[in-house]
């Protein structure tokens, strides 16, 4: 049961000791998760940082390496000095007092991915996996105008909906962000309506800009960027320019300067939902079973998109 003065989210993460909150789609996705991981450590919780890397994972020292395609990355980890995100925010978490391992997924197919995951909540004694989207992309089901970046997303998705845990968990933060990959946000709000209608939304929840957690999530972007200078992340600038109260075409990297930026409140909301019942809603998440590439998630994407008779017409937001 849920009240008002309760989140669901963190109703749902109420009795969990051991938290895995994820990246789903790679880059910086893993810090949409720190608000929420900031405030699961102050309620006692063990709380654990992933993310699907870009990095090469089985290039990293023989060291860190767990398994095939799947490391654990601290802050004296060698690598690409230019960008590095898990490495990022082991550093961040080192220099704020906070447990520095920020594990790092291989870019491949669900079935390596789903294996790395295994081995994480069996050593980690996780009973709780929150997979945290910088942007809306994981929400689509399949039929929609467009899919935004799927792959790595719909492999994380995949991947966890096949690992046993009590709590399985997605949230979104980012509304808006992905419309320069082509994501229609009214199909993201009729998602969303779908998944209210199953049972399997939990609610948005705004990161106060006032709150420790915003004030540390906005710290630990901003380090982020110092040390990527040359690919700051536009995810999180943008979420961290609404959290600031800026909106509309408010620029904060050059990287965004031939866009025409819409920066607004709802892109610090989370929106969460039951990963089972995403998992079950999606037309083809199924067919991404047995990948083992990131290559043969993109093939079978395409496959099913190249294989719809129709899809859902683009619409605006009528306000």
């Amino acid at each position: 049961m849920f009240t008002l003065t309760e989140p669901p989210i963190f109703a749902r993460l109420r009795d969990a000791r051991s938290v895995l909150i994820a990246g789903a789609g790679g880059g910086f996705d893993v810090f949409a998760g720190l608000p929420l991981g900031l405030a699961l450590t102050e309620q006692g919780k063990r709380v654990h940082y992933a993310n699907l890397s870009f990095v090469t994972v089985d290039r990293l020292p023989s060291r860190d390496r767990l398994l095939p395609g799947l490391a654990a990355v601290r802050p004296d980890t060698p690598g690409n000095d230019d960008y590095f995100p898990e490495r990022a925010l082991a550093m961040w978490l080192a220099r704020n007092g906070l447990p520095d391992t920020v594990y790092a997924f291989g870019k491949t197919g669900v079935e390596p991915v789903r294996a790395a995951y295994r081995r994480l909540v069996k050593d980690l004694d996780v009973d709780a996996i929150v997979l945290v989207d910088g942007g809306t992309d994981i929400l689509m089901r399949g039929d929609e105008a467009s899919l935004g970046t799927p792959e790595e997303d719909m492999t994380s998705l995949a991947a966890v909906a096949g690992v046993r845990v009590p709590t399985r968990l997605v949230v979104s933060l980012g509304f808006g962000i992905d419309s320069y990959h082509g994501i229609c946000h009214a199909q993201v709000l009729e998602n969303l309506a779908a998944l209210t209608r199953s049972g399997h939304y939990l609610g948005a929840l705004s990161i106060p800009r006032e709150s420790r957690e915003g004030a540390l999530y906005l710290d630990a972007v901003a380090y982020a960027n110092r040390l990527t200078p040359r690919r700051p992340s536009i995810v999180h600038g943008s979420v961290g320019a609404a959290l600031q109260g800026r909106f509309g075409d408010a620029h904060f990297t050059e990287r965004t300067d031939n866009s025409e930026l819409f920066i607004n409140p709802l892109m610090s909301v989370y929106f969460t939902v039951d990963l089972a019942g995403l998992a079950e809603r999606s037309l083809y998440l199924s067919l991404l079973e047995g990948s083992v590439t990131i290559w043969d998630v993109a093939r079978r994407i395409d496959e099913f998109r190249d294989g719809l008779a129709t899809t859902r017409p683009r619409q605006a937001i009528p306000h």
